[in-house]
């Protein structure tokens, strides 16, 4: 239902049967629509403003693209919250449309950096009479194109940081460039949770969680990979998990173009019986997890969060284009060959009090302060246009091309050829949905497989 203008009559019954918040989720990959849903049920919890005195309707929307995920990505996600039936793929000019037609409430732009932008001045084309609060962010670890990704990323009237940490970075960066820093907003990770870490007799679980981009080249993955199993043999009483992303062909927020599992195939020695490769919802392996091990992922945040023991790799160095130099002064960068012999690293409590993995039992109000800034910015009624720091004139180099990958114009509006659909009979809509569908999967085709095997001969 749409919202009430100022000038429509408020029926008698408004006070005892509101209208629904409406909120929108566009996400492009299967780890952002997780963060985006989970960002989206923390924003309209109970407790905080009056936004949580209405009900809420949370619509999922897959933006298409070589990560869009697939259903059984979606399906590993776990429980989000939102009705799989409310979830469908679009482009970014049918997003515009949808967003028009349906007077969303809240916006949740769960996109890489590039995305966002491009949203945000497709919203603000529309020119709205009453636009959407949109709220955006990062799903994890921010350890690599600052800047870039914080500019592409204002203009959103919230921009959620995951700990006081990155909210004091995010400010710095808008402010040194000039730009209004006021939508930094301080909650932490949305999917953080789990019970506490309990040791159980009998059990003796470690838990590598594999990165799709990180490290890149095969030599590296392969290492990675041999230590793991070394691990494995040198402790056959304990458990060796190695945590995986997806399954060949499927992308997620990164590209993985080696998958562990066919360097699996190649290992000289095969695998030992204590060794397994396992999917799945994080949160589950954790669950049953005594140690974990990464070179950079934010499941580690997850573990930390659940005062598990956790240990990042410094095997391949400490570098910014691994990630791991987030957890410098951490306490917990170590090697394979320290937890060959035992070592259990312990995390720096002041470290981590700047991280928002809340482990001291504060997650409970890591939200309040941004449910206060949404509920502040809907009550507040019309609001004032998008103003994101690029504009043409700021950045005629660069934004005309991010627009263009969207089949947005300069000035935010869909170019030619990339109108949204108009309505149709059943019987066209079915032929158009099933065209729609073949294209999409050879597109995916080309993407997720082809194009991969031909970067790899290239480097032949």
């Amino acid at each position: 239902m749409p919202p009430r203008t100022n000038d429509q009559a408020e029926p008698a019954e408004a006070a005892t049967h509101p209208a629904a918040l409406r909120v929108a989720v566009l996400a492009d990959s299967d780890t952002r629509w997780k963060w985006g849903a989970l960002t989206a049920r923390r924003l309209t919890a109970a407790g905080g403003t009056s936004v949580t005195e209405r009900p809420v309707e949370i619509s999922g929307l897959l933006l298409r693209g070589r990560a869009t995920p697939t259903a059984r990505q979606l399906a590993e996600v776990g429980d989000v919250g939102v009705d799989a039936g409310r979830v469908r793929e679009v482009t970014a000019v049918e997003f515009l449309h949808t967003v028009r037609e349906e007077a969303y409430d809240v916006v949740v732009l769960a996109l890489v950096g590039g995305g966002v932008q491009a949203m945000l001045h497709g919203l603000a084309a529309l020119g709205l009479p009453r636009r959407p609060v949109v709220v955006t962010g990062y799903v994890g670890v921010v350890y690599e194109k600052l800047a870039d990704g914080l500019l592409l990323r204002h203009g959103a009237d919230v921009v959620l940081a995951n700990s006081a940490h990155d909210a004091e970075r995010f400010r710095a960066v808008y402010e040194g460039v000039g730009a209004d820093a006021s939508a930094v907003t301080e909650a932490a990770l949305p999917f953080l949770g789990g019970a506490p870490h309990t040791p159980e007799p009998g059990r003796d679980t470690v838990v590598f969680a594999a990165q799709p981009s990180v490290p890149a080249s095969r030599a590296d993955r392969t290492y990675l990979l041999r230590r793991l199993v070394e691990h494995a043999r040198k402790h056959p009483g304990r458990e060796v998990l190695l945590k995986l992303r997806s399954k060949p062909g499927e992308h997620t927020t990164h590209i993985e173009e080696l998958p562990y599992q066919r360097l699996a195939e190649r290992l000289v020695g095969g695998l030992p019986p204590n060794f397994r490769l396992v999917y799945g919802h994080m949160g589950e392996v954790l669950d049953r997890t005594d140690l974990l091990v990464t070179v950079s992922s934010t499941a580690a945040l997850e573990s930390l969060h659940r005062s598990i023991p956790t240990a990042i790799l410094s095997d391949l160095g400490v570098r910014e284009t691994l990630g791991n130099h987030h957890f410098v002064g951490s306490g917990l960068i170590t090697s394979w060959d320290r937890l060959d012999d035992g070592l259990h690293p312990v995390p720096d409590p002041e470290w981590l009090a700047g991280q928002g993995v809340a482990a001291d039992g504060t997650y409970a109000t890591a939200y309040d302060g941004a449910r206060d800034r949404v509920g502040a910015l809907l009550a507040a009624g019309e609001l004032p246009p998008l103003t994101p720091y690029y504009t043409p004139a700021t950045a005629p180099g660069y934004l005309p091309g991010i627009l263009a990958r969207h089949h947005l114009g300069p000035d935010g509006r869909p170019l030619p050829g990339a109108a949204a659909p108009v309505a149709t009979g059943r019987i066209r809509g079915a032929v158009r949905e099933t065209v729609r569908n073949a294209a999409r999967g050879a597109y995916r085709q080309g993407v997720q497989r082809v194009a991969p095997v031909i970067r790899r001969m290239g480097e032949l």
